[in-house]
């Protein structure tokens, strides 16, 4: 027996798609730890299973981090979900609901010649609460606040955006020992259920440059949830618009907190290839 997988990515930050409603997984974590190493497995950030709409929804999707964990969300895996069901045939819509561990998030994709260009989606409405991230500390919002790690202390601004997110501002967000750091603040005793960490540089009102050390994965090269994060935090901080251009290593996201009262992301998907992964 095999397992059929498709490689896809937004901008950079990879995943292993699988279609669960005909290709069932037993343990999806495991799954992911083998499949997602670089060295020893098809290398990815995670694996996402495609599964049968519940509660109303289209779709239903599961992400699982490269060392096994569940996440609640990933942006960046949401564009990529509605690239890979629409090409597939799996829809004729071009807006539908996937829903996520953190809730429906709905879609509207851009098409050229049939195929899917960008997607949209609608990452919720944004929480900044101390106990919604969670965090450990008194009740209110965490906005800049000191949070220590052996040897430094940063000035730390939190969101939740369907996962927990803690942003950092810094002179050059490129220049930042991600691996250092990244792994302290993640699992710093502050973060009962851990935290993705992301270090931002603000250009401009219309313009943030971003990187991350994610939850689960270490390193990527983008993140949706993440750049809704950034932007949050910048807004909340008076320092950008409340629609901006989140600069990543290999191209940028759009993020618009929108009227509504809701976060909207958008941005490219991209199929990389098909392979077959021996299940023993």
């Amino acid at each position: 027996m095999t397992i059929e997988f498709t490689k896809m990515h937004g901008l950079g930050n990879d995943y292993l798609f699988i279609d669960a409603q005909h290709c069932p997984v037993d343990n999806p974590g495991e799954l992911s730890r083998a499949m997602s190493h670089r060295h020893l497995g098809a290398g990815a950030d995670g694996i996402i299973l495609v599964l049968p709409g519940e509660s109303g929804a289209d779709f239903t999707m599961r992400i699982f981090n490269a060392d096994g964990s569940e996440a609640e969300t990933c942006g960046n895996g949401i564009r990529c979900f509605a690239k890979y069901v629409f090409e597939r045939g799996m829809t004729s819509k071009t807006e539908f609901v996937i829903l996520t561990g953190a809730g429906p998030n709905h879609v509207s994709l851009t098409l050229d010649d049939g195929l899917v260009q960008s997607v949209r989606s609608n990452m919720g409405a944004p929480r900044f609460d101390r106990n919604d991230i969670p965090m450990v500390g008194p009740a209110g919002r965490v906005i800049e606040e000191k949070l220590a790690i052996p040897g430094q202390t940063f000035a730390v601004t939190c969101v939740n955006i369907g996962n927990p997110h803690t942003v950092i501002f810094v002179d050059d967000a490129t220049a930042v020992p991600l691996a250092e750091i990244g792994p302290q603040i993640e699992n710093h005793p502050s973060f009962p259920q851990r935290t993705n960490v992301e270090f931002v540089t603000v250009r401009d009102r219309d313009h943030i440059v971003m990187r991350i050390w994610e939850r689960g994965s270490g390193i990527t090269m983008a993140s949706g949830s993440g750049s809704c994060a950034s932007a949050l935090a910048a807004m909340i901080t008076g320092r950008t618009a409340r629609r901006v251009n989140v600069h990543l290593v290999y191209g940028q996201l759009t993020v618009e907190w929108a009227d509504d009262g809701f976060v909207y992301q958008e941005g490219p998907a991209t199929e990389v290839y098909v392979g077959q992964w021996p299940e023993d």
